[in-house]
């Protein structure tokens, strides 16, 4: 499933990075795209190691989460006012997109990807997904048939999924084996988030507290 990651790819992907980064990353981000031409060929090793091997550096998988106010108008002392922010260090950013990069060209050739998803998908949008809905109502009514409409949100839909379950999902419906099911089961497990709290009061923060904290199903 996975196929060798060159220096060239390296090169290509890190252009197309905004100019951000994690506090605790080694280099700003345009640093490392200036001299990527020369750092291209030891990330593409590192990359290809991690695939090869099917084992997530477990560097990569630490996050540090930043709470942002929703809206202005919030009540900063509220903490259900914020958002939490995580964020990965940049070369943990470029694994994930070629990795990505890799597994959608396998769903795309092997023709698993449903053809009414409209999320992720190039050329896809909420506005595809609007239009198929909205033609199916007027095609409905043309004909003299009712239609109805019902919509579900899931509240944090994606911490809802249970990893066990996603893994066997991918082994049995998507053909996930060998390396590719242990890079994935390695990229699920293990990882850490760093919490950044608040000061709600200035006055009486010294500082900001940094604690470490394991996610419940890492």
């Amino acid at each position: 499933m996975f196929t060798p990651v060159t220096p060239h790819d390296v090169v290509a992907l890190v252009k197309q990075l905004p100019d951000k980064q994690r506090a605790s990353d080694p280099l700003p981000t345009w640093l490392l795209k200036d001299n990527i031409v020369l750092l291209a060929p030891f990330l593409s090793f590192l990359f290809n190691w991690s695939i090869e091997h099917g084992m997530v550096p477990s560097v990569f998988k630490s996050a540090y989460i930043t709470p942002l106010l929703k809206k202005p108008d919030l009540d900063p002392s509220d903490v259900s006012s914020y958002r939490p922010i995580s964020n990965l260090s940049v070369i943990s950013k470029l694994l994930e997109r070629l990795v990505c990069k890799q597994i959608m060209e396998y769903l795309k050739k092997n023709g698993l990807l449903p053809d009414l998803q409209s999320a992720y998908r190039l050329g896809h949008s909420t506005e595809t997904a609007v239009l198929k809905v909205l033609s199916d109502v007027l095609m409905a009514v043309d004909e003299g048939n009712m239609a109805a409409l019902a919509l579900l949100d899931l509240s944090s839909a994606f911490d809802s999924i249970d990893h066990d379950t996603l893994l066997q999902r991918l082994q049995t419906s998507y053909g996930f084996d060998g390396v590719a099911l242990s890079w994935f089961t390695s990229y699920l497990k293990g990882r850490v988030a760093y919490r950044t709290f608040v000061c709600l009061r200035p006055a009486l923060c010294y500082r900001c507290c940094i604690s470490a904290c394991h996610k419940g199903r890492s």
